[in-house]
C-alpha cells in the first residue's frame, strides 16, 4: 500500500506552497506561517477572535447571497462552515502568530482558506479545488481584510469585557461584604505612610468596593464606541466591488447574528483608519489595572510582618516564601496582580503608539492593537478572579492589632483641634511621641481639659465620621 500523503501542494500569486495534507487552510495562510514566526502565541489563543471572525463572513454570506451576487448553495455551504467554527470547531486551524505584517491580510485569508477548503470537504470535493468554491471569489465577495479585520476586532472586545465587567462586580461584592464584617474594627488611617486620623477596616474596604464599581459602569459605557464598525467599506471606506445595497445588508445580517446593536460608521474611509476607539478602551483596562494594583499595594503593606510590620490584616497563606528563610509567606497574590496591572499599562503605550502609525487611509498596526486589547482583558480578568478566590476571600482582621497602633498614635489629636486649636492640639500630639505615652494617657495630665471633652475621645469609633459640633460643644 501507498503511503499516506502528508502534504498536497496549492498555489497563490506567488507560486507553490507545500500545505499539510489534512489542514484546512490553503498558502497565503501557510505562507503566514512561514513569515511570522514571532511570538508562538497564535491567533487561535482568542476564541472570541475566531468567532467573531465567523461571524463576519457568515452575515457577509447570507447579505451577499440575498442579493444575487452569491449562488444560494454556495452561500449555504459557507453559512454551513461559519457555524461550526462558531460553535468552536476548527480552532486548531487558525495556528498564524498574533504578530503579523500585512494589516491582518493573513489572518482574513486565513478563515477565507479554511471556511473554503472545509465547504468543498462538505460539498464532496478535495481540498484546495477553488474553482468550486473560492476564498476569495467567494467567501471574501463584497469584501476586504481592511473591513472584516477591524470589525471583528471590535466584535470580539465586545464578546470578552462582558467578562471582566463580571469578574470587577464579583471581586467589588467580596470587597463589600469584608467591609460589612470589618465594620467594628478601629484602626489607624494613614496619608503618606504617617498617622493620620482613625477609621474602620470596614470604611477601608468599603472604599476599595466603591472605585472598582466605578469602573464597572465605565468599562460598559466605553465598550459601546465598539458598535460603529466599518464593514463595508472594502479597501478604504469606498466601498469598491460591492452592492450598493450590500452594506446595509450585511449589516442587517451582522446585527441579526450577534444580538449586538451595530450601527455602521458615518463616514466609512475616516473609518477605516481611526482606531480612536482602542486608544480610549485601552486607557480604561489601564485605568482598573492601576486602581487594582494600589488595592493589592495596599494589601502587602496592611499584611506586612507579621511581627516588624503593620500586621493588620491576614491573608490567606499559599505557599512557602522561602527557599532559606523558615516559616517566611509571601503575598503572592497581589504580587502577581501588580505584575499583571504593569504589562496591561505596558499594552496600553503599545495600543496608543500603534493608533499613532496608522497613515493615510489605513492602520496597518491593527493585530497589535487586536492582540494588546485581547490579551489585556484575558489578563485583567484572570488576575481579578484569582484576587478574589485566593486573596479576599480569606482575608481576616488582626483587630487587636489595628487597635494598638491607633493607640499609640496621635491620631486622636485630629479631633481636639475644633475644641482647643490646632496649636495645642499639635502639643500634645509632640508630648505623645516624645513621651511614649498615649494620647489619653497625655490628656488625663491636662488639668485645663474637661473630662467631658477627655471622655468624648475615649471611643474611637466616634472619630470615624463627622464629630466638630461634638466635641466643640
Amino acid at each position: 500500500m501507498a503511503a499516506p500523503q502528508t502534504e498536497r501542494i496549492e498555489r497563490d500569486p506567488l507560486g507553490p506552497v507545500a500545505i499539510p495534507a489534512d489542514a484546512y487552510y490553503g498558502p497565503q495562510t501557510a505562507r503566514g506561517i512561514a513569515n511570522f514566526p514571532i511570538s508562538g502565541i497564535q491567533i487561535s489563543h482568542f476564541p472570541n477572535f475566531i468567532k467573531s471572525l465567523a461571524y463576519v463572513k457568515l452575515a457577509t454570506a447570507r447579505a451577499n447571497a440575498t442579493l444575487g451576487d452569491l449562488d444560494a448553495g454556495k452561500a449555504e455551504v459557507i453559512c454551513q462552515v461559519c457555524q461550526e467554527i462558531i460553535s468552536g470547531q476548527h480552532l486548531e486551524e487558525f495556528p498564524l502568530d498574533v504578530f503579523q505584517g500585512g494589516a491582518g491580510t493573513s489572518t482574513n485569508m486565513n478563515i477565507n482558506e479554511v471556511v473554503a477548503n472545509r465547504g468543498l470537504e462538505i460539498m464532496g470535493m478535495a481540498r484546495g479545488r477553488y474553482d468550486a468554491l473560492h476564498p476569495n471569489n467567494d467567501v471574501n465577495l463584497s469584501q476586504s481584510t481592511n473591513d472584516v479585520y477591524p470589525t471583528a476586532i471590535r466584535l470580539a472586545i465586545l464578546l470578552s469585557h462582558g467578562q471582566l465587567r463580571r469578574a470587577l462586580e464579583q471581586l467589588a461584592g467580596e470587597l463589600e461584604s469584608k467591609a460589612e464584617s470589618f465594620a467594628d474594627v478601629i484602626k489607624l488611617g494613614r496619608t503618606q505612610l504617617q498617622d493620620a486620623v482613625p477609621m474602620t477596616l470596614g470604611q477601608e474596604f468599603q472604599a476599595f468596593a466603591t472605585t472598582l464599581r466605578e469602573d464597572v459602569a465605565r468599562l460598559g459605557e466605553i465598550a459601546t464606541f465598539f458598535h460603529e464598525i466599518n464593514l463595508g467599506g472594502t479597501a478604504i471606506g469606498t466601498g469598491i466591488n460591492t452592492n450598493p445595497d450590500y452594506q446595509a445588508a450585511a449589516l442587517q445580517e451582522l446585527r441579526s447574528i450577534t444580538g449586538l446593536p451595530l450601527v455602521s460608521a458615518g463616514n466609512l474611509i475616516e473609518a477605516c483608519w481611526d482606531t480612536g476607539a482602542f486608544v480610549l478602551f485601552s486607557g480604561m483596562l489601564k485605568r482598573t489595572a492601576t486602581k487594582l494594583s494600589k488595592i493589592c499595594n495596599d494589601f502587602r503593606l496592611l499584611s506586612s510582618g507579621p511581627r516588624g510590620g503593620l500586621n493588620e490584616i491576614n491573608l490567606p497563606p499559599l505557599q512557602p516564601g522561602s527557599s532559606i528563610m523558615p516559616g517566611k509567606v509571601n503575598p503572592v497574590v497581589p504580587e502577581v496582580v501588580n505584575q499583571v496591572a504593569f504589562q496591561i499599562i505596558g499594552y496600553d503605550l503599545t495600543i496608543t503608539l500603534a493608533s499613532e502609525a496608522g497613515q493615510l487611509q489605513l492602520n496597518v498596526m491593527e493585530p497589535v492593537i487586536a492582540y494588546n486589547t485581547l490579551h489585556s482583558l484575558e489578563l485583567l480578568t484572570n488576575a481579578i478572579d484569582v484576587l478574589r478566590t485566593k486573596c479576599v476571600v480569606g482575608i481576616t482582621a488582626n483587630a487587636e492589632t489595628c487597635r494598638k497602633h491607633l493607640e499609640a498614635s496621635t491620631a486622636v489629636a485630629t479631633a481636639l483641634t475644633p475644641a482647643i486649636g490646632y496649636e495645642r492640639a499639635a502639643d500634645l500630639a509632640k508630648e505623645v511621641l516624645a513621651s511614649g505615652k498615649t494620647i489619653r494617657e497625655v490628656l488625663a495630665e491636662q488639668p485645663d481639659l474637661s473630662e467631658d471633652l477627655i471622655a468624648q475621645t475615649a471611643d474611637p469609633h466616634l472619630l470615624t465620621r463627622p464629630t466638630r459640633s461634638r466635641l466643640a460643644s
